[in-house]
Protein backbone atom coordinates (compact mmCIF):
# COMPACT_ATOMS: atom_id res chain seq x y z
CA UNK A 1 0.00 0.00 0.00
CA UNK A 2 1.26 3.44 -0.84
CA UNK A 3 1.72 5.94 2.00
CA UNK A 4 2.40 9.65 2.07
CA UNK A 5 4.67 11.26 4.64
CA UNK A 6 2.71 13.02 7.43
CA UNK A 7 4.09 15.38 10.02
CA UNK A 8 2.71 15.83 13.54
CA UNK A 9 1.26 19.17 12.46
CA UNK A 10 -0.68 17.70 9.55
CA UNK A 11 -1.90 14.78 11.65
CA UNK A 12 -3.32 17.23 14.19
CA UNK A 13 -4.94 19.21 11.40
CA UNK A 14 -6.76 16.07 10.28
CA UNK A 15 -8.52 15.43 13.56
CA UNK A 16 -12.26 15.91 13.91
CA UNK A 17 -13.14 19.51 14.88
CA UNK A 18 -14.18 18.61 18.43
CA UNK A 19 -11.02 16.60 19.08
CA UNK A 20 -8.82 19.25 17.51
CA UNK A 21 -10.37 21.98 19.65
CA UNK A 22 -9.32 20.07 22.75
CA UNK A 23 -5.77 19.62 21.43
CA UNK A 24 -4.87 22.90 19.77
CA UNK A 25 -7.23 25.90 19.91
CA UNK A 26 -6.12 28.82 17.74
CA UNK A 27 -5.76 32.17 19.48
CA UNK A 28 -6.09 35.29 17.36
CA UNK A 29 -4.78 38.73 18.39
CA UNK A 30 -8.33 40.02 18.90
CA UNK A 31 -12.00 39.12 18.58
CA UNK A 32 -13.20 38.71 15.00
CA UNK A 33 -16.80 39.45 14.05
CA UNK A 34 -18.15 37.56 11.02
CA UNK A 35 -21.33 38.23 9.04
CA UNK A 36 -22.77 35.84 6.45
CA UNK A 37 -24.42 37.40 3.38
CA UNK A 38 -26.58 34.70 1.76
CA UNK A 39 -26.79 30.95 2.26
CA UNK A 40 -26.26 29.57 -1.25
CA UNK A 41 -23.44 27.16 -1.99
CA UNK A 42 -21.10 26.30 0.90
CA UNK A 43 -22.02 28.46 3.95
CA UNK A 44 -21.11 25.52 6.19
CA UNK A 45 -17.46 26.36 5.46
CA UNK A 46 -17.79 29.43 7.70
CA UNK A 47 -18.84 27.39 10.74
CA UNK A 48 -16.69 24.31 10.08
CA UNK A 49 -13.51 25.43 11.93
CA UNK A 50 -15.07 27.63 14.63
CA UNK A 51 -14.65 25.07 17.42
CA UNK A 52 -10.90 25.73 17.09
CA UNK A 53 -11.26 29.54 16.96
CA UNK A 54 -12.70 30.85 20.24
CA UNK A 55 -12.04 34.45 19.17
CA UNK A 56 -14.26 34.20 16.08
CA UNK A 57 -17.99 34.85 16.32
CA UNK A 58 -20.72 34.89 13.68
CA UNK A 59 -22.74 37.98 14.61
CA UNK A 60 -25.13 38.31 11.66
CA UNK A 61 -26.76 36.03 9.08
CA UNK A 62 -28.67 37.30 6.05
CA UNK A 63 -30.90 35.46 3.62
CA UNK A 64 -34.19 36.20 1.91
CA UNK A 65 -35.44 32.97 3.46
CA UNK A 66 -35.70 34.09 7.08
CA UNK A 67 -36.36 30.56 8.34
CA UNK A 68 -33.15 29.35 6.70
CA UNK A 69 -31.21 32.22 8.26
CA UNK A 70 -32.61 31.44 11.70
CA UNK A 71 -31.72 27.78 11.33
CA UNK A 72 -28.17 28.67 10.35
CA UNK A 73 -27.79 31.22 13.17
CA UNK A 74 -28.99 28.76 15.83
CA UNK A 75 -29.97 31.63 18.09
CA UNK A 76 -26.37 32.85 18.34
CA UNK A 77 -26.48 35.59 15.69
CA UNK A 78 -28.99 38.20 14.60
CA UNK A 79 -30.80 37.36 11.37
CA UNK A 80 -31.63 39.74 8.52
CA UNK A 81 -33.26 39.87 5.11
CA UNK A 82 -31.50 43.16 4.28
CA UNK A 83 -27.73 42.59 3.94
CA UNK A 84 -26.75 46.26 4.07
CA UNK A 85 -28.69 46.75 7.30
CA UNK A 86 -26.71 43.80 8.68
CA UNK A 87 -23.42 45.44 7.72
CA UNK A 88 -24.53 48.80 9.15
CA UNK A 89 -25.60 47.35 12.49
CA UNK A 90 -23.03 44.60 13.05
CA UNK A 91 -19.96 46.24 11.50
CA UNK A 92 -18.25 42.87 10.91
CA UNK A 93 -14.53 42.40 10.38
CA UNK A 94 -15.11 39.59 7.85
CA UNK A 95 -18.07 38.95 5.55
CA UNK A 96 -18.80 35.54 4.08
CA UNK A 97 -20.58 36.32 0.79
CA UNK A 98 -22.69 33.37 -0.34
CA UNK A 99 -25.49 34.90 -2.36
CA UNK A 100 -26.38 33.89 -5.94
CA UNK A 101 -23.85 34.16 -8.75
CA UNK A 102 -25.44 37.14 -10.44
CA UNK A 103 -25.52 39.35 -7.33
CA UNK A 104 -22.19 38.26 -5.84
CA UNK A 105 -19.82 40.77 -7.43
CA UNK A 106 -21.92 43.72 -6.23
CA UNK A 107 -22.06 42.28 -2.72
CA UNK A 108 -18.29 41.81 -2.63
CA UNK A 109 -17.73 45.37 -3.80
CA UNK A 110 -20.12 46.67 -1.13
CA UNK A 111 -18.11 44.95 1.60
CA UNK A 112 -14.74 45.91 0.19
CA UNK A 113 -15.71 49.58 -0.04
CA UNK A 114 -16.51 49.39 3.68
CA UNK A 115 -12.96 48.03 4.23
CA UNK A 116 -14.23 44.63 5.36
CA UNK A 117 -12.35 41.43 4.58
CA UNK A 118 -14.33 39.09 2.31
CA UNK A 119 -14.38 35.36 1.72
CA UNK A 120 -16.88 34.63 -1.02
CA UNK A 121 -18.55 31.85 -2.91
CA UNK A 122 -17.16 30.99 -6.30
CA UNK A 123 -16.84 32.54 -8.78
CA UNK A 124 -16.41 35.99 -7.30
CA UNK A 125 -17.66 37.43 -10.61
CA UNK A 126 -19.39 36.20 -13.78
CA UNK A 127 -17.68 38.63 -16.16
CA UNK A 128 -14.15 39.88 -16.76
CA UNK A 129 -15.38 43.45 -16.21
CA UNK A 130 -16.76 42.70 -12.74
CA UNK A 131 -13.65 40.71 -11.87
CA UNK A 132 -11.53 43.71 -12.82
CA UNK A 133 -13.61 45.99 -10.60
CA UNK A 134 -13.18 43.64 -7.65
CA UNK A 135 -9.45 43.36 -8.24
CA UNK A 136 -9.07 47.14 -8.34
CA UNK A 137 -11.20 47.71 -5.23
CA UNK A 138 -9.45 45.03 -3.14
CA UNK A 139 -6.07 46.60 -3.93
CA UNK A 140 -7.31 50.13 -3.26
CA UNK A 141 -8.93 49.32 0.09
CA UNK A 142 -6.09 46.98 1.18
CA UNK A 143 -8.40 44.21 2.36
CA UNK A 144 -8.12 40.45 2.05
CA UNK A 145 -10.19 38.36 -0.36
CA UNK A 146 -10.81 34.64 -0.11
CA UNK A 147 -12.91 32.31 -2.26
CA UNK A 148 -14.71 29.10 -1.33
CA UNK A 149 -12.97 26.29 -3.18
CA UNK A 150 -13.21 23.75 -0.34
CA UNK A 151 -12.46 20.72 -2.52
CA UNK A 152 -8.78 21.79 -2.51
CA UNK A 153 -8.64 20.81 1.16
CA UNK A 154 -10.26 17.38 0.76
CA UNK A 155 -7.95 14.44 1.45
CA UNK A 156 -8.02 12.71 -1.99
CA UNK A 157 -6.98 15.85 -3.85
CA UNK A 158 -4.29 16.64 -1.30
CA UNK A 159 -3.01 13.12 -1.96
CA UNK A 160 -2.96 13.61 -5.73
CA UNK A 161 -1.04 16.85 -5.32
CA UNK A 162 1.49 15.12 -3.07
CA UNK A 163 1.96 12.27 -5.54
CA UNK A 164 2.77 14.74 -8.32
CA UNK A 165 5.09 16.80 -6.11
CA UNK A 166 7.01 13.67 -5.12
CA UNK A 167 7.58 12.86 -8.81
CA UNK A 168 5.85 9.49 -8.69
CA UNK A 169 4.10 9.90 -12.05
CA UNK A 170 6.56 12.25 -13.74
CA UNK A 171 5.37 15.27 -15.69
CA UNK A 172 1.60 15.47 -16.03
CA UNK A 173 0.66 15.69 -19.72
CA UNK A 174 -3.03 14.74 -19.70
CA UNK A 175 -5.84 15.45 -17.23
CA UNK A 176 -9.32 13.94 -17.35
CA UNK A 177 -12.02 15.02 -14.93
CA UNK A 178 -15.73 14.67 -14.24
CA UNK A 179 -18.46 16.20 -12.15
CA UNK A 180 -21.80 14.37 -12.24
CA UNK A 181 -24.67 15.39 -9.96
CA UNK A 182 -28.23 14.45 -9.11
CA UNK A 183 -30.45 17.13 -10.63
CA UNK A 184 -33.12 17.07 -7.93
CA UNK A 185 -35.29 20.14 -7.42
CA UNK A 186 -33.18 23.24 -7.86
CA UNK A 187 -33.83 26.65 -6.26
CA UNK A 188 -35.29 29.39 -8.44
CA UNK A 189 -32.02 31.35 -8.70
CA UNK A 190 -30.34 28.36 -10.38
CA UNK A 191 -33.07 28.20 -13.03
CA UNK A 192 -32.46 31.78 -14.16
CA UNK A 193 -29.52 32.73 -16.41
CA UNK A 194 -29.20 36.16 -14.78
CA UNK A 195 -28.64 34.76 -11.29
CA UNK A 196 -27.05 31.39 -12.19
CA UNK A 197 -24.71 32.28 -15.03
CA UNK A 198 -23.98 28.76 -16.20
CA UNK A 199 -23.08 25.30 -14.97
CA UNK A 200 -19.49 25.97 -16.02
CA UNK A 201 -19.37 29.07 -13.81
CA UNK A 202 -21.13 27.45 -10.85
CA UNK A 203 -19.50 24.01 -10.56
CA UNK A 204 -16.87 23.86 -13.31
CA UNK A 205 -14.64 26.23 -11.35
CA UNK A 206 -14.16 23.59 -8.64
CA UNK A 207 -12.60 21.09 -11.03
CA UNK A 208 -10.69 23.66 -13.09
CA UNK A 209 -9.03 24.66 -9.83
CA UNK A 210 -8.28 21.06 -8.84
CA UNK A 211 -6.83 20.28 -12.27
CA UNK A 212 -4.30 23.11 -11.86
CA UNK A 213 -3.73 22.63 -8.14
CA UNK A 214 -2.96 18.90 -8.22
CA UNK A 215 -1.03 18.76 -11.49
CA UNK A 216 1.09 21.90 -11.20
CA UNK A 217 0.25 22.68 -14.83
CA UNK A 218 -1.18 25.90 -16.25
CA UNK A 219 -3.95 26.26 -18.83
CA UNK A 220 -3.13 28.20 -22.00
CA UNK A 221 -6.30 27.98 -24.14
CA UNK A 222 -9.84 26.59 -23.87
CA UNK A 223 -12.74 25.52 -26.05
CA UNK A 224 -15.96 23.77 -25.18
CA UNK A 225 -19.68 23.19 -25.45
CA UNK A 226 -22.66 23.31 -23.13
CA UNK A 227 -26.32 22.49 -23.54
CA UNK A 228 -29.74 21.65 -22.18
CA UNK A 229 -30.67 18.23 -23.54
CA UNK A 230 -33.16 15.43 -22.93
CA UNK A 231 -35.93 15.69 -20.36
CA UNK A 232 -33.64 16.65 -17.43
CA UNK A 233 -34.55 20.33 -17.52
CA UNK A 234 -34.64 23.01 -14.85
CA UNK A 235 -35.02 26.38 -16.50
CA UNK A 236 -31.80 27.86 -17.88
CA UNK A 237 -29.43 25.35 -16.21
CA UNK A 238 -27.18 23.48 -18.62
CA UNK A 239 -27.32 19.77 -17.83
CA UNK A 240 -24.31 18.79 -19.94
CA UNK A 241 -20.99 20.53 -20.61
CA UNK A 242 -17.53 19.73 -21.95
CA UNK A 243 -14.45 21.95 -21.63
CA UNK A 244 -11.07 21.17 -23.22
CA UNK A 245 -7.75 22.87 -22.49
CA UNK A 246 -4.26 23.11 -23.93
CA UNK A 247 -1.70 22.95 -21.10
CA UNK A 248 1.48 24.96 -20.80
CA UNK A 249 3.68 21.96 -21.61
CA UNK A 250 1.74 20.96 -24.73
CA UNK A 251 -0.49 18.53 -22.83
CA UNK A 252 -4.27 18.46 -22.79
CA UNK A 253 -7.06 18.46 -20.20
CA UNK A 254 -10.80 17.89 -20.26
CA UNK A 255 -13.75 18.32 -17.89
CA UNK A 256 -17.16 16.89 -18.63
CA UNK A 257 -20.12 17.65 -16.36
CA UNK A 258 -23.72 16.52 -16.18
CA UNK A 259 -26.80 16.48 -13.98
CA UNK A 260 -27.63 12.90 -15.01
CA UNK A 261 -26.78 11.05 -11.80
CA UNK A 262 -29.83 9.04 -10.66
CA UNK A 263 -31.29 9.90 -7.27
CA UNK A 264 -30.95 6.23 -6.26
CA UNK A 265 -27.16 6.34 -6.75
CA UNK A 266 -26.59 6.76 -3.02
CA UNK A 267 -24.63 10.01 -3.16
CA UNK A 268 -25.30 13.43 -4.64
CA UNK A 269 -22.15 13.70 -6.74
CA UNK A 270 -19.60 11.61 -8.58
CA UNK A 271 -16.38 13.61 -8.96
CA UNK A 272 -13.38 12.09 -10.71
CA UNK A 273 -9.88 13.31 -11.49
CA UNK A 274 -7.22 11.42 -13.45
CA UNK A 275 -3.65 12.68 -13.87
CA UNK A 276 -1.61 10.93 -16.57
CA UNK A 277 2.12 11.57 -16.37
CA UNK A 278 5.26 10.54 -18.23
CA UNK A 279 5.98 7.87 -15.60
CA UNK A 280 2.56 6.77 -14.41
CA UNK A 281 -1.04 7.61 -13.57
CA UNK A 282 -2.78 8.79 -10.42
CA UNK A 283 -6.54 9.11 -10.16
CA UNK A 284 -9.42 9.52 -7.77
CA UNK A 285 -13.03 8.46 -7.86
CA UNK A 286 -15.28 7.73 -4.91
CA UNK A 287 -15.81 4.09 -5.95
CA UNK A 288 -12.10 3.23 -5.87
CA UNK A 289 -10.47 5.98 -3.82
CA UNK A 290 -7.05 7.30 -4.82
CA UNK A 291 -5.10 4.86 -6.97
CA UNK A 292 -1.53 5.03 -8.23
CA UNK A 293 0.13 3.25 -11.14
CA UNK A 294 3.84 4.02 -10.91
CA UNK A 295 6.98 2.58 -12.59
CA UNK A 296 7.85 -0.95 -11.49
CA UNK A 297 4.71 -1.32 -9.35
CA UNK A 298 1.26 -2.73 -9.84
CA UNK A 299 -1.72 -0.45 -9.55
CA UNK A 300 -2.32 0.22 -5.86
CA UNK A 301 -4.75 2.07 -3.66
CA UNK A 302 -3.32 4.94 -1.62
CA UNK A 303 -4.66 4.29 1.88
CA UNK A 304 -2.78 6.87 3.97
CA UNK A 305 -4.09 10.24 2.87
CA UNK A 306 -3.07 13.72 4.01
CA UNK A 307 -5.48 15.29 6.50
CA UNK A 308 -8.43 17.39 5.46
CA UNK A 309 -8.08 21.11 5.98
CA UNK A 310 -10.40 24.11 6.11
CA UNK A 311 -10.38 26.98 3.66
CA UNK A 312 -11.89 29.38 6.21
CA UNK A 313 -9.33 28.39 8.85
CA UNK A 314 -6.51 29.10 6.40
CA UNK A 315 -8.13 32.45 5.56
CA UNK A 316 -8.35 33.43 9.25
CA UNK A 317 -4.75 32.35 9.86
CA UNK A 318 -3.60 34.39 6.87
CA UNK A 319 -5.52 37.56 7.77
CA UNK A 320 -4.94 37.60 11.54
CA UNK A 321 -1.77 35.57 12.10
CA UNK A 322 0.13 36.49 8.95
CA UNK A 323 0.48 32.90 7.79
CA UNK A 324 0.85 32.09 4.08
CA UNK A 325 -2.18 31.10 2.04
CA UNK A 326 -2.33 28.65 -0.84
CA UNK A 327 -5.16 30.69 -2.38
CA UNK A 328 -3.64 34.11 -2.95
CA UNK A 329 -5.41 36.99 -4.66
CA UNK A 330 -3.56 36.16 -7.88
CA UNK A 331 -4.71 32.53 -7.66
CA UNK A 332 -8.32 33.63 -7.13
CA UNK A 333 -8.26 36.01 -10.07
CA UNK A 334 -6.54 33.46 -12.31
CA UNK A 335 -9.01 30.62 -11.71
CA UNK A 336 -11.91 33.04 -12.17
CA UNK A 337 -10.39 34.26 -15.46
CA UNK A 338 -10.06 30.65 -16.65
CA UNK A 339 -13.63 29.81 -15.66
CA UNK A 340 -15.13 32.89 -17.30
CA UNK A 341 -13.13 32.12 -20.47
CA UNK A 342 -14.40 28.50 -20.45
CA UNK A 343 -17.95 29.83 -20.10
CA UNK A 344 -17.44 32.25 -23.00
CA UNK A 345 -15.81 29.55 -25.16
CA UNK A 346 -18.83 27.28 -24.68
CA UNK A 347 -21.17 30.10 -25.73
CA UNK A 348 -19.15 31.27 -28.74
CA UNK A 349 -17.78 27.95 -29.99
CA UNK A 350 -14.35 29.59 -30.29
CA UNK A 351 -10.96 28.64 -28.89
CA UNK A 352 -10.06 31.32 -26.33
CA UNK A 353 -6.48 32.06 -25.34
CA UNK A 354 -5.79 32.28 -21.63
Amino acid sequence: MSALNLSRRTVLAGLAPAALAAVEPVKLPRKVRVAVWGLDGHPGEYTKPLARYPDVEIVGVQDQNLAAAEKYAKGKAKVYTDPRKMLDEQKPDVVGVSNNDGERAAAILECVQRKMHVIAEKPVAMTHADLGRIRKAVAAQNVELGMLLPMRWERPYQALKKIVEQGEIGEVIQISSQKSYVLGERPEWMRNRKTYGSTILWIGIHMFDLMRYTSGREMKSVCGFQGIAGDLRQGDMENTTTSSFRLDNGGTATLHMDYCRPAAAGSHGDDRLRLAGTKGIAEYMAATGVTLLAPGRKSEKVTELPPEGSIFAEFLDHVYLGKPTSLSHDEIYRICEITIAAHEAAISGKVISL
